[in-house]
C-alpha cells in the first residue's frame, strides 16, 4: 500500500515538474512575442483581398499559443464525454459571434486576461477525474468563445467585407480541424484497449488526459501571469 502511495506521489511530482518546466517557457514565449505578433498574422497589415483574409484566419489560432492551447482543450475535454462534439462546435460558433462584437465596435475590457483565465480553467476542468455534465461544459466553451473571437477580431478590424468574411471562414475552419483532431485523439486515448477487456491499462489513459490537462494549465497561468505584469507594469510605446 505504502509502495502505491509512493509510485502515485512519484508520478504528480513528475507531472507537476514537468508542467512548471512547460509554463516557464511559455511565460518567456509569452514575453518575447508581442501582441501584435500574438494577434496578426501578417506582421500587422491589414488583409485587403480573399485569399489574404482567408490565410490570416488559418494562421491566428496557430501563431497565438494560448488560442492553440485552448482549441487542443477543448478537443480533449469533448472526448472525454457523452455528445462531446457539442463543446467544440459551441466554442467555434461563439468565436464568431466574439470577433463580430470586435467588428461592431462592441467594447469587452479585459480580453486577454479573460481568455488565459479560460485556459487555466480548462485545465483545471481536464485534470479533474470529476468534472462538469456536457452541457455545462459545452455553456462554458461558448462563453470563453466570444473572449477568443473578440480577440482574434482584433487583426481583422477594419478590414472591407469580403476579407473579412474570409479571415472569419478561415479561423472556423482551422479552429473546427484542431479541436476535432484532440477530439478523435482524446477519443483513441479514452478508449484505449477497453475493447479487449483490460481495465487495468484504462487508468493509464485517463491519467494522460490528466497530465494533459496539467500542461494545459500550467500554460494558462503562464500567460495570465503575462497579462497581469503585462497591466501592472505596463510598456510605454515607443
Amino acid at each position: 500500500m505504502n509502495q502505491f502511495k509512493i509510485s502515485r506521489f512519484d508520478r504528480s511530482s513528475k507531472a507537476l515538474r514537468q508542467t512548471g518546466l512547460l509554463a516557464a517557457l511559455m511565460f518567456a514565449l509569452s514575453l518575447v512575442t508581442t501582441p501584435a505578433l500574438a494577434h496578426h498574422a501578417m506582421d500587422g497589415k491589414m488583409p485587403s483581398n480573399l485569399l489574404e483574409g482567408f490565410m490570416a484566419g488559418m494562421a491566428h489560432p496557430l501563431i497565438g499559443p494560448d488560442h492553440f492551447a485552448f482549441i487542443v482543450a477543448v478537443g480533449l475535454l469533448a472526448a472525454a464525454r457523452k455528445q462531446g462534439i457539442l463543446i467544440p462546435i459551441a466554442f467555434v460558433l461563439a468565436a464568431m459571434l466574439g470577433a463580430g462584437l470586435h467588428v461592431a465596435q462592441i467594447n469587452v475590457p479585459g480580453v486577454e486576461l479573460l481568455v488565459s483565465g479560460s485556459i487555466v480553467l480548462f485545465g483545471v476542468l481536464l485534470a479533474r477525474k470529476d468534472s462538469l455534465n456536457t452541457w455545462m461544459v459545452a455553456s462554458l466553451s461558448a462563453v470563453a468563445g466570444l473572449f477568443h473571437g473578440y480577440a482574434y477580431g482584433e487583426a481583422i478590424f477594419g478590414a472591407e467585407t469580403t476579407p473579412l468574411l474570409a479571415y472569419l471562414a478561415g479561423f472556423t475552419v482551422i479552429q473546427l480541424a484542431i479541436s476535432l483532431l484532440a477530439f478523435w485523439m482524446g477519443k483513441a486515448i479514452v478508449s484505449g484497449r477497453k475493447s479487449l477487456g483490460q481495465a487495468s491499462e484504462a487508468q493509464p489513459a485517463s491519467d494522460k488526459l490528466r497530465s494533459a490537462g496539467l500542461v494545459i494549465c500550467g500554460v494558462g497561468l503562464a500567460f495570465f501571469v503575462s497579462q497581469v505584469i503585462e497591466v501592472v507594469f505596463p510598456v510605454s510605446g515607443a
